[in-house]
């Protein structure tokens, strides 16, 4: 049986919101970016950031354990928010000790490397949500995006019923942090590929699991996770990619080898972000990223169709490494209606 999710209460104008770093310190290198999030969460949100030792320090994955546990045992504190993603969270894990996490459980929200640290909560039976970050979302320099703020205020203030609708414009491009225009502007946004709808042919309204496809490979090889495969049977599954951009055949062996687990056939209801498709240090034209996405899509297609071919799935959700991003539940219930090609988030 998975577990019974304890849905984290909803925080009130003035709480407390911890700003932690438990991948790669991006504060560190980034001050002005970090301060101008510091501030939209104070004036914007109406929350104060608290900050902890490692939030703007390069440090070990035992001392950004130690932050992540006292900002948990802390009453004060009423939500946990990840100033980015990295690499190495998986090594922060062992750690861990959930006694803080379950005594007082708390939203915690993150997306790409924090993976790690969603599936850890979840296994717990800690929902929490897939998204946001200060130095990307808070800090960006036109402004948070409007469906970011909705979402995020969804997640911690109002819950309710939100439709996760489809963008006419986006962004896989950015402005390096390096670059003083970062703190004022961002890319140009430009036409959203759309969604593409796989067998929408049902309704499924379950909790949701998953993320950065990379990190839950990375987390297999670890053998982190650590209950039955049937315990994530009926989930809503929420996969996307880096700014890595593995290829498509990258991403059919990954989700291959999930299948290879009995993994991938427990999901009636697959969500699959728009794939970035190029990034600063490695631009591509337009013409090879609508490649690459077509490439990435057809490898998903491909495995279901040997692993769990009676899924349904949307493709080009955004929820992952593009702009905008959606912030959804993790643990908690996403609807899927394939008929009425409706996605809807239960905050």
């Amino acid at each position: 049986m998975r577990p019974e999710f304890t849905d984290p209460p909803k925080l009130t104008a003035g709480d407390r919101i911890a700003v932690v770093s438990p991948a790669y310190a991006a504060p560190a290198d980034f001050p002005a970016l970090h301060e101008q999030a510091l501030l939209r969460l104070r004036e914007d949100f109406h929350l104060e950031p608290v900050e902890f030792p490692t939030t703007r320090r390069h440090s070990t994955a035992a001392a950004r354990a130690e932050d992540l546990m006292a900002a948990y045992a802390d009453p004060s504190i009423r939500a946990v928010l990840a100033s980015i993603g990295g690499d190495d969270q998986i090594t922060v894990l062992p750690h861990l000790d959930p006694k803080p996490f379950l005594a007082d459980p708390k939203p915690f929200l993150g997306f790409s490397d924090n993976t790690n640290l969603l599936n850890w909560l979840w296994t717990h039976g800690v929902a929490g949500y897939h998204g946001m970050s200060t130095m990307m979302h808070l800090a960006r320099g036109a402004g948070v995006q409007p469906i970011a703020a909705e979402s995020l205020r969804a997640a911690l203030f109002t819950g309710g019923d939100v439709e996760i609708r489809p963008v006419e414009l986006f962004s896989d491009e950015e402005i390096p942090w390096d670059d003083p225009a970062a703190l004022t502007s961002s890319a140009v946004p430009y036409a959203s590929p759309g969604r593409v709808w796989h067998q929408a042919d049902r309704v499924v309204s379950a909790p949701a699991w998953g993320g950065c496809l990379e990190i839950l490979h990375w987390t297999l090889a670890a053998d982190r996770w650590v209950r039955p495969v049937e315990d994530y049977a009926g989930c809503v599954l929420l996969l996307e990619t880096s700014e890595e951009m593995p290829s498509g055949d990258e991403v059919f062996k990954m989700l291959r080898n999930f299948g290879e687990r009995g993994l991938l056939e427990q999901f009636p209801a697959i969500l699959v972000a728009t794939a970035k498709g190029t990034v600063f240090f490695d631009p591509r034209p337009m013409a090879e990223r609508v490649r690459y996405r077509d490439e990435q899509r057809a490898a998903v297609l491909r495995a279901l169709a040997a692993y769990n071919p009676g899924a349904m799935v949307v493709f080009g959700v955004d929820f992952g490494h593009t702009d905008p991003q959606w912030v959804l539940p993790y643990g908690g219930r996403i609807t899927v209606d394939g008929p009425a090609r409706r996605i809807t988030a239960h905050y």
